[in-house]
């Protein structure tokens, strides 16, 4: 539920040591801990209960998710919501919340990166909520399937969904006229897409067909690399989480794919740090720009001239990747977490989404919103985003929740990018990324950073 923008799983990954560390430490700190318990989060009048809501926003999503909290204040008596932002960012928030863990003062509900869901859960001091998920308040089956994943890192469900987003192709309008070359269809190929990249690519003008990130966020280099290998048919790790299959013959066509459009066709910019491509797009120097719904306001803002279409399909399966985020609840004790889930029921109805989504301009999470009347009022506001918003139906699947991710996406993105660099054939990148994966998974204490 964060207000999208540029550099947002750059941040995530900027993060990443010092939270790592302080999750491992903190597992230590709570072990040594277990018969004490833990502080209130907030002081209460008899009667009422108070939270302690960190909610990880920036202006101007801060006034949106403040005033979504007084209206919640102005209606339940016995329930007071005290907002803050926790930090000043996402990223600045999960150290604190793992430092907040261990001294006792933990909130009773911040804003957590879906890819650390596994790591605060591992905390020991996240709730579950498996038994609640088919009642009416919560209306599991009225969230996405990969916002469902995410919340549920081991089949524990720690919180409530907070964000959803995926992957799609902006395209520049204006340099595909001039390129004599037709918009992309919804229902187009990856050989289609392939093309196309060649064609609008020009040297001369600097002009490149697509983008593709090599560094600065090996997450985001791996989160390419998903939906390809799922649309053929691969996985990126087996059932139990021990062994890496993102090397089967899905993963080598689908980076070989990549690897003969930046090394033969010379069509994709390889983006240094994640954060270029952005701006390369909007001043008429990148034809198709892979990205997500955080680029709407920047795109609108700029004036380009943009359209979206789903990603390409190896048939017809435009299967795409997300990478939800999470309202985490922290057990504060019985009266905490009742309280805590009756906001989060409140917060996350139908009606205060879209009341969000407008705000903020983030997709909707549940299916039901795009049928609201007030949808239309959503789509006026953020104009070309509704292709996004209608491509959750592709986001079929999740990344795996497991404390070791974040450095099995480390070695998957280095052999990618060795790959798109022209220095690393595909199936040899692959089978040395997934052997190191293959260690990281089953060598104990191997989830640090």
């Amino acid at each position: 539920m964060t207000g999208g923008g540029r550099g947002r799983r750059y941040k995530e990954a900027k993060m990443k040591r010092i939270v790592l560390a302080g999750i491992a430490a903190l597992a230590l700190v709570l072990a040594a801990c277990s018969g004490s318990s833990s502080s209130p989060s907030g002081t209460s009048s008899p009667g009422k209960v108070t939270l302690q809501f960190w909610t990880a926003q920036t202006p101007p999503t801060t006034q949106v998710i403040n005033g979504l909290v007084n209206q919640f204040n102005a209606t339940h008596k016995n329930i007071v919501v005290q907002a803050s932002t926790g930090g000043t960012s996402t990223g600045d928030l999960l150290p604190k919340v793992t430092t907040a863990i261990a001294a006792g003062t933990a909130p009773d509900i911040a804003y957590i990166y879906g890819s650390y869901a596994a790591n605060i859960a591992q905390s020991g001091k996240t709730v579950n909520l498996a038994n609640i998920i088919h009642t009416p308040g919560y209306d599991w089956n009225d969230f996405y399937p990969a916002s469902q994943q995410i919340v549920s890192p081991g089949g524990k469900v720690i919180g409530f969904p907070a964000l959803i987003d995926n992957l799609s192709v902006i395209y520049n309008k204006k340099l595909f006229a001039a390129a004599g070359v037709p918009f992309p269809s919804p229902n187009w190929t990856w050989d289609q897409f392939r093309a196309t990249a060649k064609k609008l690519t020009n040297p001369a003008q600097h002009i490149y067909g697509v983008n593709y990130p090599i560094g600065g966020d090996l997450l985001d280099t791996s989160w390419r690399f998903f939906p390809g290998l799922w649309q053929r048919g691969g996985q990126i790790l087996s059932p139990d989480h021990k062994k890496a299959l993102f090397n089967s013959p899905a993963g080598v066509s689908n980076l070989t794919l990549w690897q003969q459009m930046a090394t033969v066709d010379h069509s994709v910019y390889l983006d240094p740090t994640a954060s270029k491509a952005e701006p390369l797009f909007t001043s008429g120097h990148l034809a198709m720009f892979v990205s997500g719904p955080w680029e709407v306001p920047v795109l609108n803002q700029a004036k380009v001239d943009w359209a979206d279409v789903p990603l390409p399909a190896v048939t017809t399966n435009h299967q795409t990747v997300s990478g939800p985020d999470n309202w985490v609840i922290f057990n504060n004790g019985s009266a905490q977490v009742k309280a805590s889930i009756t906001f989060l029921e409140w917060l996350t109805a139908p009606k205060q989404e879209l009341a969000w989504s407008i705000g903020s301009g983030s997709l909707p999470i549940r299916p039901s919103i795009l049928k609201l009347p007030g949808y239309q009022d959503y789509l006026k506001k953020w104009p070309g985003i509704g292709p996004m918003a209608a491509n959750l139906v592709n986001a079929k699947e999740a990344m795996p929740t497991l404390p070791q991710w974040p450095r099995v996406v480390n070695a998957l993105g280095n052999g990618i990018a060795s790959v798109l660099l022209g220095r690393a054939a595909p199936a040899a990148a692959l089978n040395q990324a997934a052997q190191q994966a293959d260690t990281i998974l089953n060598v104990p204490g191997a989830a640090g950073g």
